[in-house]
């Protein structure tokens, strides 16, 4: 068999309907790109005759692998098993429910080999219902400016990665809507290009009004791991510090009173809060030191750093 150039992740959850055009779709545009490829499709726990079909098509065509999980595991964790077992120097992830366009492959792949590692598809003319839209456009505006990624589309699944770049971004959870800024963290180039969106066909989607909440709950997990994984004491240490000097500010207030002959002040709640912020302070400070120990201990320097070539 040939060496695959191109690897095509597509994570699959009750898409029954959807699969047959889409490997129709997706193999006229990459057999126009004259370049070896392969179909990964990873059912996520399907339970309506996905796996099946997808059976059936790996049976008439080689180029087509698959990976049945034992149940719903989560996107990025369907995502992590198909950059494990990709092959290809390329690797492109889209759904399976026919809302990404096949034919918008080809533009990823000529604005990756611009020279970005991780090439995003922005959904610009989304064909979804408002209730979808403006709480994706907040989300979005509210990441790139939190993140200093100026993506207009986080949530896009529609991606082209360079293989190193899925090498060093570890998935789990449901930090799949932050691979850009993982990606860019890392030192990785990352671009956005405007994609076709297509309304859905078949089905219903698999997210909920819950998503948007869990996104907010991820976005502080990654500006977390992007910004004071290597400097947890910058983050306890400063929260420490406000809420010690708060503590102190007030306790010096009561002990003003006191001295001026304003008593009792021990039947003050300003009092309890005064002493509570300056014992907060004290163990939000601790923690920031014996995170700085785990990690010291720990830190081994062929993870802490991105490495683009060697010169030997």
């Amino acid at each position: 068999m040939a060496q695959v150039e191109v690897s095509v992740v597509l994570p699959v959850l009750d898409e029954v309907e959807s699969l047959g055009v889409l490997y129709r779709e997706l193999t006229e545009v990459l057999e126009g790109l004259s370049r070896p490829y392969e179909l990964i499709f990873v059912d996520d726990g399907s339970a309506d005759g996905s796996f099946p079909l997808i059976e059936k098509l790996h049976r008439a065509d080689a180029r087509v692998r698959a990976v049945q999980l034992r149940r719903n595991f989560g996107k990025a964790a369907a995502l992590a098993v198909g950059f494990r077992e990709a092959r290809g120097d390329v690797i492109v992830t889209l759904d399976a429910d026919l809302q990404d366009d096949p034919a918008e492959i080809p533009r990823l792949l000529a604005r990756l080999e611009e020279g970005f590692d991780l090439v995003s598809g922005w959904k610009q003319d989304r064909q979804d219902p408002r209730s979808k839209t403006w709480p994706s456009r907040l989300f979005n505006w509210v990441t790139a400016r939190l993140t200093g990624i100026p993506l207009r589309d986080f949530n896009s699944g529609f991606k082209a990665y360079r293989r190193e770049a899925v090498g060093e971004i570890r998935l789990y959870g449901e930090l799949h809507r932050f691979i850009p800024a993982l990606a860019a963290w890392r030192g990785f180039r990352v671009d956005e290009v405007p994609v076709r969106h297509r309304p859905r066909r078949f089905g219903h989607s698999k997210f909920g009004s819950a998503r948007f909440w869990r996104g907010c709950l991820d976005l502080l997990t990654v500006l977390f791991l992007t910004r004071y994984t290597r400097r947890p004491l910058h983050l306890f240490g400063g929260l420490g510090l406000v809420a010690w000097t708060v503590g102190l500010g007030v306790n010096l207030y009561l002990t003003g009173l006191w001295l001026t002959g304003v008593r009792p002040i021990g039947t003050r709640p300003l009092l309890a809060f005064g002493v509570l912020s300056m014992l907060v302070g004290i163990q939000s400070f601790s923690v920031g030191l014996l995170s700085e120990l785990v990690l010291s201990y720990q830190a081994r320097s062929a993870d802490d750093v991105s490495v683009r070539c060697r010169l030997d």
